[in-house]
């Protein structure tokens, strides 16, 4: 959209359009300057390489935001040297300094969870040795059930077995009956 918006803009100014020539000028400054800074930047690098390599082989290890001169600083930072106490500055730690060996802490609610666990496991072990009273209750009532199920198929057998008899007495007496 040209410039001016769509009803040609503030009291009456005409809309100004912006040619493909000074398009591609603007382009064209923007890469250079681009260009230029990346320029400073690699040089800035390659002196502070130098410095580096002059140093002790053991300055690497203390690296930190604070002390690094080719930080950028945003706003009024760059301008003001700041002391904050509170701040405290993340310092990245190498492989061999982290120690595996130890044993890492838990929080609170997986302390809770491990514990709640255990003490669910051991619950199981006395309720499947019958140590717990809802065992004690679970035994009772299933002895209570076996002893009904053999009372009714002792019943269950003896009526089978009191048919059997009228069965075979039936058939004597029919027997007898046809014989004479």
């Amino acid at each position: 959209m040209p410039k001016g918006g769509k009803k040609g803009g503030h009291k009456g100014r005409m809309r100004t359009y912006t040619s493909p020539e000074e398009i591609d000028a603007q382009m064209k400054a923007e890469k250079e300057r681009k260009k230029l800074e990346q320029e400073e930047l690699e040089g800035e690098g390659a002196a502070q390489n130098d410095t580096a390599e002059e140093k002790l082989p053991q300055s690497g290890s203390d690296d930190s935001d604070d002390e690094d001169p080719s930080r950028r600083r945003a706003g009024v930072e760059g301008l003001i040297e700041i002391e904050n106490p509170n701040r405290v500055a993340q310092k990245s730690k190498k492989v061999t300094q982290i120690e595996v060996e130890e044993p890492r802490q838990l929080s609170r609610r997986e302390r809770e969870e491990l514990e709640k666990q255990k003490a669910k496991e051991r619950y199981m072990k006395m309720h499947l040795a019958g140590k717990t009273d809802q065992a004690k209750a679970d035994l009772a009532r299933l002895a209570i059930i076996r002893k009904q199920r053999e009372e009714a198929a002792r019943k269950k057998e003896e009526e089978k077995k009191a048919k059997e008899a009228a069965a075979a007495a039936a058939t004597r007496g029919v027997k007898s009956l046809s014989l004479k």
